[in-house]
């Protein structure tokens, strides 16, 4: 893995004003793949719960727009934490951070401004979901401690990720209920399974500096762990359909995404770091078949 960096600075990047391009690399907005895996459970839910086309699609550009800010604030966040460690990292010594590009008094004002706009778009839901929103700071805060403390990180970044789930059924509906939980189940299981994947690429790396994932827990046994994670995705989002009412056209549509994870499990190599990346970066395609699934399933 030597010399395998996840810092881009071509491209779009190198068009931005010298001063901007560490904030950019900051907050990953060169990289939008994960802005897309935060906004994806919210947009299943509202995809499953939104009362008309109008409001479903309010609530997603609001969700659009808070996924890539608060993505930004959270690997903001990751990096203050992380920043001693990135250094000795192979793919993140270059972050903004760790390379000293960005001060942490610097990145504390970043997140500041990239939390005022998640503030402002929060406020522009039901009460529940404002509530929801407060509280998915808690996770948010805690998981670069996790990859210290246990072995299962990548479940915290699900509970992390997935929080979209009920936020968004919450936007949509005022409430949460028995689907909520089995969408967010679903979200979960879905983040555990491709985050191991992601965290093949530092496995080494975080072996010898003390940080702890999935990918190092399950090593060479990491292909039946993905499988029960993706059958898992799959079963829970069955019981969200059933739970919902939704109509046989979902369950048909399912068959996509099943196929696209089950495609996963079987391409991985583990001991190659720009493969785990693209699996990994396949999820988006994943979470849109499954948010068109639930479309048909409410035709």
């Amino acid at each position: 893995m030597q010399g395998f960096t996840d810092i881009r600075t071509e491209g779009w990047i190198a068009r931005l004003p010298p001063a901007w391009r560490p904030y950019a690399l900051l907050a990953r907005f060169d990289r939008p793949i994960g802005a897309w895996l935060l906004f994806l459970p919210g947009l299943w839910a509202i995809c499953l719960a939104a009362p008309g086309w109008a409001e479903g699609g309010r609530l997603t550009l609001l969700f659009a727009l808070g996924a890539l800010v608060m993505r930004g604030a959270g690997c903001v966040v990751n990096d203050l934490w992380d920043r001693e460690l990135d250094r000795r990292v192979v793919r993140t010594a270059g972050r903004p951070l760790a390379s000293g590009a960005v001060t942490p008094v610097q990145a504390l004002a970043f997140l500041a401004a990239l939390s005022a706009v998640g503030l402002v778009v929060l406020l522009q839901l039901n009460a529940t979901a404002i509530a929801l929103g407060v509280l998915s700071l808690v996770p948010v805060v805690l998981y670069p401690l996790a990859k210290r403390v246990t072995d299962f990180p990548q479940l915290v970044l699900g509970l992390t990720f997935g929080w979209g789930a009920p936020l968004g059924y919450a936007a949509a509906t005022g409430g949460v209920d028995g689907v909520t939980a089995a969408l967010y189940a679903a979200s979960i299981a879905w983040i555990l399974g491709y985050d191991t994947i992601y965290a093949h690429q530092d496995r080494e790396d975080d072996a010898l500096v003390g940080i702890r994932s999935t990918a190092l827990h399950f090593g060479e046994r990491t292909g039946p762990f993905l499988a029960a994670c993706y059958a898992a995705t799959i079963a829970l989002l069955v019981l969200a359909g059933w739970l919902a009412g939704l109509q046989w056209r979902f369950y048909v549509a399912l068959v996509l995404p099943a196929a696209l994870l089950a495609r996963q499990v079987v391409a991985l190599d583990i001991h190659d770091p720009a493969r785990c990346l693209q699996l990994f970066k396949a999820n988006r395609e994943v979470g849109l078949a499954v948010a068109l699934a639930i479309l048909l399933g409410r035709l």
